[in-house]
């Protein structure tokens, strides 16, 4: 065991012990997020044009449907039956809010959600080996 050695009558400071601290990120940790969530962004991008595009598409093939089978432009309505002279059925609606839905949640995970954390990783760790 080293000795403590009395220097000019004065005993040497002893630094207390600090608890670990979280690595502090470094730029190419940062640069790594930065890519990952521009990728994510871009992703996104994609899949809600290709939703605007599957949307427009099926749009398109309903007013074509619904104009042969109403036997012209809806002058009466909507509804949910088939045939009626100048009634258009109302099916549309079904697979457009679908869609809108999974935009929308598509949209919140890549904007709204965060990064998982190191607070959040060493208490999913405490909890798992059951430590407090």
């Amino acid at each position: 065991m080293p000795t403590q050695q009395i220097t000019n009558g004065v005993p040497p400071v002893v630094e207390p012990k600090l608890p670990p601290r979280p690595p502090e990120p470094d730029d190419q940790e940062v640069r790594a997020l930065a890519v990952k969530q521009i990728e994510r962004k871009r992703k996104f991008q994609m899949r809600a044009f290709a939703g605007a595009v599957i949307s427009a598409f099926l749009v398109v093939v309903w007013a074509i449907s619904e104009y042969n089978n109403a036997g012209g432009w809806p002058t009466n309505g909507f509804s949910n039956s088939s045939s009626i002279p100048h009634v258009w059925n109302d099916w549309i609606i079904y697979p457009l809010i679908g869609i809108g839905l999974c935009v929308a949640i598509d949209a919140w995970n890549t904007y709204r959600r965060k990064p998982i954390t190191e607070a959040e990783i060493k208490r999913e760790m405490d909890r798992l080996t059951g430590a407090h």
